[in-house]
């Protein structure tokens, strides 16, 4: 069984490292991938050895890519097809008929959210990568949340299927040896990180909401990430007196390490899916406080591993950092991230979505 994953190749969030994961996997030959152009995505598909292949586009309104994609996939004679985004969904839908393979594609985000902030030109764009799931033989959601989601617009629910995210529990961090000194801290602070996209649908307005009504200068805020609206956090930050307190750290591939570093994670999301960041915090044996969006539920079981708190809502946030900080100080606070560990490693380890994705190919095939 030969598969060839397809993804515009831009994403450097949780889809790719999701993609990443899966490819390497597959024993070699089995799994190839085709991106559109070059990024961290192709980088790191290089550096761990995977098939890939640049079919690079002059802009995603480049069409003259639709016969190299056919004849690629021709070539490398796949049993299946496998698209990850918007772009890459559209030209599969294309060229469909031309392949005579199964094609699966895998739904990272709410599709209704895709092109938020977009205009009338992202209205369009999500019109038609809803359309694209017609054609489909088979959809992975990563969230039974997005699974109701996509039966909410219209998709077949005997083509949808849920698997959870997963990612390698025995692994090693990268990015050995970091010191609390690096990042200016002290080791009485209480140290939050956030890994998330710039961008407003990740919150962070509101997590510098709940620092200013905390008005704890020992609470000290980790940024990772990097994005459209960077600036305009900074600008917030200075605006709120919060400068001392916040840290950017910029985008990193060493988030596991940081993470390690700190107190909790964060996750201050409008919408997510299943969020992988989620998991590398109970990798690295670190309590959670997240928003209650997409599969979060399903990792969080009960406050003994973390806090689910509403959307929206800065004063809940506050809330449970109070008690997060007040658990640090009682010595519990290792507990609980050792519970979100064990509970993660048994569910949402890199082999049970190998094994899960493999059976649905053997499945459709």
């Amino acid at each position: 069984m030969k598969v060839v994953h397809v993804i515009s190749g831009g994403e450097i969030g949780g889809s790719r490292k999701h993609l990443l994961s899966l490819l390497d996997g597959f024993p070699k030959g089995d799994a190839s991938l085709i991106v559109l152009q070059k990024g961290l995505l192709y980088d790191d598909a290089c550096r761990l050895g995977i098939d890939v292949h640049l079919l690079e586009q002059s802009s995603r309104y480049d069409l003259s890519v639709l016969k190299k994609l056919v004849n690629n996939i021709k070539a490398g004679d796949f049993d299946i097809v496998h698209t990850h985004g918007p772009r890459a969904n559209l030209l599969t839908y294309l060229i469909k008929r031309k392949l005579h393979i199964p094609w699966v594609t895998t739904v990272h985000s709410d599709p209704s959210l895709d092109f938020i902030n977009k205009g009338l030109k992202g209205k369009i764009f999500s019109i038609i990568n809803k359309k694209t799931f017609s054609k489909t033989d088979l959809i992975f959601a990563v969230s039974d949340h997005l699974k109701d989601k996509l039966q909410g617009a219209g998709v077949n629910k005997d083509k949808i299927k849920t698997i959870y995210n997963g990612i390698h529990f025995d692994k090693g961090n990268s990015g050995p040896g970091l010191k609390k000194e690096d990042f200016n801290l002290k080791e009485d602070d209480f140290i939050i990180a956030m890994v998330a996209r710039f961008h407003p649908i990740k919150g962070h307005f509101l997590v510098f909401e709940a620092l200013k009504e905390l008005n704890d200068p020992d609470i000290k805020l980790l940024l990772v990430g990097d994005g459209p609206i960077k600036k305009d956090l900074e600008r917030k930050v200075n605006e709120m007196g919060l400068k001392s307190q916040v840290r950017f750290l910029g985008f990193r591939d060493d988030a596991e390490a940081v993470m390690s570093l700190t107190d909790i994670s964060l996750l201050a999301s409008y919408s997510e899916s299943f969020p992988l960041v989620l998991l590398e915090s109970a990798k690295v044996k670190r309590p959670v406080i997240s928003t209650d969006v997409g599969g979060v539920k399903s990792l969080i079981l009960d406050d003994s591993m973390g806090w689910i708190v509403p959307k929206g809502d800065p004063l809940s946030l506050k809330e449970a950092i109070i008690k997060a900080k007040q658990i640090k100080h009682s010595g519990r606070l290792k507990d609980m991230g050792e519970r979100l560990y064990r509970h993660a490693k048994g569910h949402f380890s890199l082999d049970n979505l190998f094994t899960a994705v493999r059976d649905n190919y053997q499945h459709i095939l």
